[in-house]
């Protein structure tokens, strides 16, 4: 495949690129961290101003109507500028299904706001002890409307959410996805501290009822929508991963380069400079696995392996480069006043989500397993 970008996708490229530059610095970062709440609003506003979050939103709901390989560059400028802001939980595990799936009336409710920034969207995938294709949540018919029953965990953006699309059983092996509203009777949104300050949340549902008109897709065919939104959810932390990867290759060289010791540049040193190379070559291996992944599911190509692959090298490459980076940087590495730890945090965040590097290359070798069936 050809790795270049799309003239659509350089240009998403450059002008996030000036955008964070213009946004994100060590002091804003400091600023909204000690704020709380997690994000930078101010940031959020200047993403939708700039028709950055309606990317993947057709034209006729009030995006730009292009795809998921725009979105995922995006992600990985995000992920470069270590930007306090929920891009992946809005755009892709809420914005996605609900332009894809949702109904006009629906798309029209969810999308509009959050092409301009009123309305942050996320999905509560995760539960304790199973796996997202099969939620423990349930859904069960009161007449017009359904009754929701369960526990979600690592709910991303979950405390700055104003809607969450929810995946829950409706009778045997069938699945809906309905959208919550946070604040709805019944629902109960307790955050949860993470390493990084990124927002997450649990959230647990004691008969929530919740309307045929927030429903994404068929209520008993839900299992589409998550068969179709997971590939994508790992592709898009497979994104930020990369930037991430190369952000801190790009401190590490640059300090790697001022550094004196033994009255010579710690980058002449022969093993600083072999620890940096096998950094810089797991960083690319991070990007063009996850470029390739972004591809296929953009043009709609087969591409459950290659998804697999990628979110293998984010979560154990991307490991390797930041802990190298780390390593090179010596006791300036775990300074919080520097900007590495951030990235140090939310490469280990991304790693775990959805599945670390050995579930991940079980869940390759079935595919592959099957193929040979």
């Amino acid at each position: 495949m050809d790795f270049s970008l799309s003239d659509e996708q350089q240009a998403v490229v450059d002008t996030a690129e000036k955008l964070f530059a213009g946004h994100v610095d060590d002091e804003r970062r400091i600023t909204v961290e000690q704020a709380g709440e997690g994000i930078d609003r101010a940031l959020w506003a200047a993403l939708a101003e700039a028709n950055l979050l309606g990317l993947a939103v057709g034209e006729s709901d009030g995006g730009s109507g292009y795809g998921f390989g725009e979105v995922a560059v995006l992600l990985e400028e995000a992920g470069r500028a270590a930007a306090p802001v929920p891009l992946w939980a809005a755009l892709v595990l809420g914005g996605l299904p609900v332009a894809r799936f949702g109904s006009a009336e629906l798309r029209k409710r969810l999308l509009g706001p959050l092409v301009a920034g009123e309305l942050i969207l996320t999905a509560a995938l995760i539960e304790p002890g199973t796996d997202p294709e099969h939620p423990q949540t349930t859904a069960r018919r009161d007449g017009d409307t359904w009754l929701l029953d369960g526990s979600k965990t690592c709910v991303a953006a979950g405390t700055v959410a104003g809607a969450v699309l929810v995946p829950a059983t409706t009778g045997g092996d069938q699945i809906g996805v309905f959208v919550v509203d946070p604040a709805a009777d019944g629902v109960t949104v307790t955050p949860l501290q993470t390493t990084t300050g990124i927002p997450e949340a649990r959230l647990d549902l004691a008969g929530v009822r919740v309307g045929t008109g927030d429903v994404v897709g068929d209520p008993v065919g839900g299992r589409e929508v998550i068969e179709w939104l997971l590939p994508r959810a790992s592709a898009g932390l497979c994104a930020l991963m990369a930037g991430t990867c190369r952000e801190a290759v790009r401190l590490t060289a640059a300090y790697a380069a001022t550094r004196q010791q033994f009255g010579r540049y710690i980058a002449t040193f022969q093993a600083v400079g072999q620890r940096a190379a096998d950094a810089y070559i797991d960083a690319e291996a991070v990007a063009l696995t996850a470029r390739q992944a972004a591809w296929r599911l953009a043009t709609d190509r087969p591409a459950d392996e290659q998804v697999a692959i990628a979110k293998f090298w984010a979560a154990d490459g991307g490991q390797r480069v930041v802990h190298a980076a780390q390593h090179i940087h010596g006791g300036v590495g775990v300074d919080r006043s520097y900007p590495l730890h951030r990235y140090f945090l939310a490469a280990k965040q991304i790693e775990l989500t959805l599945g670390g590097a050995t579930p991940t290359l079980v869940h390759l070798g079935t595919l592959m397993a099957d193929e040979v069936v």
